[in-house]
Protein backbone atom coordinates (compact mmCIF):
# COMPACT_ATOMS: atom_id res chain seq x y z
CA UNK A 1 0.00 0.00 0.00
CA UNK A 2 1.31 3.20 -1.06
CA UNK A 3 2.72 5.30 1.76
CA UNK A 4 0.47 8.55 2.80
CA UNK A 5 2.33 11.72 2.14
CA UNK A 6 2.54 14.31 5.41
CA UNK A 7 2.47 18.00 4.22
CA UNK A 8 5.35 20.17 5.14
CA UNK A 9 4.39 22.11 7.78
CA UNK A 10 2.42 19.60 9.65
CA UNK A 11 6.03 17.72 9.65
CA UNK A 12 7.86 20.59 10.64
CA UNK A 13 5.13 21.15 13.59
CA UNK A 14 5.70 17.43 14.93
CA UNK A 15 9.32 17.33 14.59
CA UNK A 16 10.73 21.29 15.58
CA UNK A 17 7.91 23.43 16.93
CA UNK A 18 5.88 21.21 19.35
CA UNK A 19 8.91 20.69 21.59
CA UNK A 20 10.20 23.83 20.54
CA UNK A 21 7.01 25.34 22.35
CA UNK A 22 7.08 22.33 24.75
CA UNK A 23 10.49 23.45 25.79
CA UNK A 24 9.48 27.61 25.77
CA UNK A 25 6.32 27.54 27.98
CA UNK A 26 7.45 24.70 30.24
CA UNK A 27 4.51 22.25 29.55
CA UNK A 28 4.41 19.42 31.61
CA UNK A 29 2.01 17.04 28.98
CA UNK A 30 2.30 17.06 24.99
CA UNK A 31 -1.49 17.62 25.10
CA UNK A 32 -0.95 21.51 26.76
CA UNK A 33 1.12 22.59 23.45
CA UNK A 34 -1.05 24.54 21.24
CA UNK A 35 -2.03 23.12 17.64
CA UNK A 36 -3.74 24.87 14.89
CA UNK A 37 -7.33 23.59 15.10
CA UNK A 38 -8.96 24.44 11.77
CA UNK A 39 -8.77 27.61 9.51
CA UNK A 40 -11.83 29.34 7.92
CA UNK A 41 -11.64 31.04 4.78
CA UNK A 42 -14.66 33.61 4.33
CA UNK A 43 -15.39 35.89 1.00
CA UNK A 44 -18.46 38.26 1.79
CA UNK A 45 -19.79 39.34 -1.29
CA UNK A 46 -22.95 41.93 -1.18
CA UNK A 47 -23.41 42.31 -4.05
CA UNK A 48 -25.10 39.14 -4.60
CA UNK A 49 -28.12 40.22 -3.64
CA UNK A 50 -28.94 41.99 -6.83
CA UNK A 51 -27.16 38.90 -8.43
CA UNK A 52 -27.30 35.52 -7.97
CA UNK A 53 -24.86 34.51 -10.65
CA UNK A 54 -21.98 36.83 -8.73
CA UNK A 55 -21.77 34.01 -6.49
CA UNK A 56 -21.25 31.30 -8.51
CA UNK A 57 -17.69 32.70 -9.12
CA UNK A 58 -17.24 33.43 -5.90
CA UNK A 59 -17.49 29.82 -5.44
CA UNK A 60 -15.38 28.77 -8.05
CA UNK A 61 -12.51 30.60 -7.08
CA UNK A 62 -13.01 29.97 -3.33
CA UNK A 63 -12.71 26.18 -4.55
CA UNK A 64 -9.90 26.66 -6.38
CA UNK A 65 -8.05 28.42 -3.92
CA UNK A 66 -8.57 26.03 -0.70
CA UNK A 67 -9.02 22.44 -2.25
CA UNK A 68 -12.58 22.28 -0.55
CA UNK A 69 -16.18 22.84 -1.78
CA UNK A 70 -17.55 26.25 0.05
CA UNK A 71 -20.81 26.98 1.42
CA UNK A 72 -22.61 29.74 0.90
CA UNK A 73 -23.48 31.76 4.12
CA UNK A 74 -26.91 33.74 4.77
CA UNK A 75 -27.94 36.78 5.94
CA UNK A 76 -28.80 36.21 9.55
CA UNK A 77 -31.63 38.91 9.52
CA UNK A 78 -32.90 41.50 7.87
CA UNK A 79 -31.74 45.05 7.38
CA UNK A 80 -33.54 47.45 5.23
CA UNK A 81 -30.79 50.11 4.43
CA UNK A 82 -28.52 47.55 2.77
CA UNK A 83 -31.80 46.17 1.13
CA UNK A 84 -31.08 42.66 2.63
CA UNK A 85 -33.60 39.97 3.85
CA UNK A 86 -33.29 37.31 5.91
CA UNK A 87 -31.70 34.31 4.21
CA UNK A 88 -30.27 35.97 1.74
CA UNK A 89 -27.19 34.46 -0.44
CA UNK A 90 -24.61 36.81 0.82
CA UNK A 91 -21.29 35.00 0.67
CA UNK A 92 -19.25 31.85 0.78
CA UNK A 93 -17.11 30.22 3.44
CA UNK A 94 -14.52 26.91 3.89
CA UNK A 95 -13.56 25.87 7.34
CA UNK A 96 -10.19 23.74 6.72
CA UNK A 97 -8.86 21.26 8.52
CA UNK A 98 -6.08 18.56 8.75
CA UNK A 99 -4.05 17.73 5.74
CA UNK A 100 -6.11 19.51 3.73
CA UNK A 101 -5.75 22.78 6.09
CA UNK A 102 -1.64 22.45 6.86
CA UNK A 103 -1.64 22.51 2.41
CA UNK A 104 -3.55 25.92 2.59
CA UNK A 105 -1.39 26.90 5.38
CA UNK A 106 1.76 26.06 3.23
CA UNK A 107 0.69 27.81 0.34
CA UNK A 108 -0.63 30.96 1.93
CA UNK A 109 2.88 31.90 4.00
CA UNK A 110 5.23 30.32 1.30
CA UNK A 111 4.05 31.25 -1.70
CA UNK A 112 0.82 33.61 -1.41
CA UNK A 113 1.83 36.66 0.93
CA UNK A 114 4.91 36.57 -0.43
CA UNK A 115 3.36 37.57 -4.25
CA UNK A 116 1.20 41.06 -2.19
CA UNK A 117 3.02 44.01 -3.68
CA UNK A 118 5.32 45.54 -1.34
CA UNK A 119 4.89 42.88 1.48
CA UNK A 120 5.93 43.53 4.64
CA UNK A 121 4.83 40.94 6.74
CA UNK A 122 1.41 40.35 8.07
CA UNK A 123 0.06 42.48 11.27
CA UNK A 124 1.77 41.03 14.59
CA UNK A 125 -1.59 42.54 16.57
CA UNK A 126 -3.99 41.18 15.20
CA UNK A 127 -4.91 38.07 18.16
CA UNK A 128 -8.79 37.98 19.59
CA UNK A 129 -7.15 37.85 23.03
CA UNK A 130 -8.10 33.51 22.96
CA UNK A 131 -5.06 32.86 20.86
CA UNK A 132 -7.28 32.81 17.48
CA UNK A 133 -5.53 34.99 14.20
CA UNK A 134 -7.77 37.03 11.46
CA UNK A 135 -5.96 37.71 8.87
CA UNK A 136 -7.31 39.91 5.73
CA UNK A 137 -6.87 39.80 1.98
CA UNK A 138 -7.48 42.49 -0.76
CA UNK A 139 -7.42 40.25 -3.52
CA UNK A 140 -7.47 36.80 -4.59
CA UNK A 141 -4.85 37.27 -7.38
CA UNK A 142 -2.33 36.01 -4.90
CA UNK A 143 -3.42 32.39 -5.27
CA UNK A 144 -1.73 30.78 -8.17
CA UNK A 145 -4.69 28.24 -8.53
CA UNK A 146 -6.49 31.76 -9.75
CA UNK A 147 -6.09 32.05 -13.10
CA UNK A 148 -6.42 36.18 -14.24
CA UNK A 149 -8.37 36.25 -17.52
CA UNK A 150 -11.26 34.20 -15.61
CA UNK A 151 -11.97 36.22 -12.75
CA UNK A 152 -14.91 38.44 -13.23
CA UNK A 153 -14.24 40.97 -9.85
CA UNK A 154 -11.21 41.01 -7.77
CA UNK A 155 -12.15 40.21 -4.23
CA UNK A 156 -11.04 39.79 -0.69
CA UNK A 157 -10.91 37.18 1.71
CA UNK A 158 -10.70 36.67 5.36
CA UNK A 159 -8.74 33.82 6.64
CA UNK A 160 -8.86 33.42 10.23
CA UNK A 161 -6.15 30.41 11.93
CA UNK A 162 -8.01 28.84 14.80
CA UNK A 163 -5.11 27.66 17.35
CA UNK A 164 -5.78 25.81 20.92
CA UNK A 165 -3.73 28.29 22.21
CA UNK A 166 -5.04 29.91 25.36
CA UNK A 167 -2.98 33.55 25.43
CA UNK A 168 -2.22 35.78 22.44
CA UNK A 169 1.35 35.08 23.37
CA UNK A 170 1.22 31.23 22.77
CA UNK A 171 -0.38 31.76 19.57
CA UNK A 172 2.26 34.37 18.45
CA UNK A 173 4.93 31.38 19.56
CA UNK A 174 2.98 28.94 17.58
CA UNK A 175 2.82 30.79 14.10
CA UNK A 176 5.68 32.15 14.20
CA UNK A 177 7.55 28.79 14.29
CA UNK A 178 5.18 27.58 11.80
CA UNK A 179 6.01 29.71 9.44
CA UNK A 180 3.79 33.19 9.56
CA UNK A 181 5.56 35.66 7.88
CA UNK A 182 4.96 38.81 10.79
CA UNK A 183 5.96 41.91 10.12
CA UNK A 184 8.95 43.67 12.72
Amino acid sequence: MAEKKVPNLKAKYQAEVAPALMKQFGYKSVMQIPKIDKVVVNVGCGEARENAKILDNVVRDLGQITGQKPIITKARKSIANFKLRENMPIGAKVTLRGEKMWEFLDRLFNVALPRVRDFQGISPDAFDGRGNYALGIREQLIFPEIEYDKIDKIRGMDVVICTTAHTDEEARALLTQVGAPFAR
